[in-house]
């Protein structure tokens, strides 16, 4: 027989899950509507540029949960489209620092605000009563996921806040 507390546990997976390709698929719908060229790793990277720019490569590598290699291809590939500016470090010149060129910024701010309205959208269809009970259990779940967050550099620290 499974107890009701292992039952509750696989439905509240079940729903979590559920939520994350929700909020995936909004994702990608605002960014299809921005701009159908860029993939959703791509908009991770430049969000994350937005969040802790500028930045070296290791540290954006780091933040991402992605090797160094994997990072500079998604570097590459944004640079070459203008959205992202890649620098010699005038602190030293073997390091490159990142950051986001102004149209990047602007691209990110866009799908940003688009993502915010369709969130807005469905929160707002949800019964009053139930927000606060849907307040306090992501709340719950955010805090959780700080507390086994993987160490974020430092010049990266905001974007951590901002992500939780």
């Amino acid at each position: 027989m499974v107890s009701s507390a292992v039952v509750e546990e696989e439905d509240v997976v079940a729903v979590v899950m559920a939520a994350s390709r929700l909020v995936m698929g909004m994702s990608a719908r605002a960014l299809a509507e921005v701009d159908e060229s860029l993939s959703l790793p791509q908009l991770r990277t430049m969000v994350a540029l937005e969040g802790c720019g500028p930045v070296k490569l290791a540290e954006l590598a780091e933040v991402l949960g992605v090797n160094a290699s994997t990072a500079l291809r998604a570097v590459v590939r944004l640079e070459a489209v203008g959205l992202v500016d890649r620098r010699a470090n005038p602190d030293s010149r073997r390091e490159v620092i990142l950051t986001l060129t102004p149209s990047g910024a602007t691209l990110v701010a866009r799908v940003l605000r688009h993502r915010r309205r369709e969130v807005a959208k469905l929160v707002e269809a949800v019964p009053p009563e139930a927000r606060s009970g849907l307040v306090a259990g992501l709340r719950a779940l955010l805090e959780v996921a700080g507390d086994r967050s993987v160490h974020v550099p430092e010049a990266a620290e905001e974007f951590r806040r901002l992500a939780l």
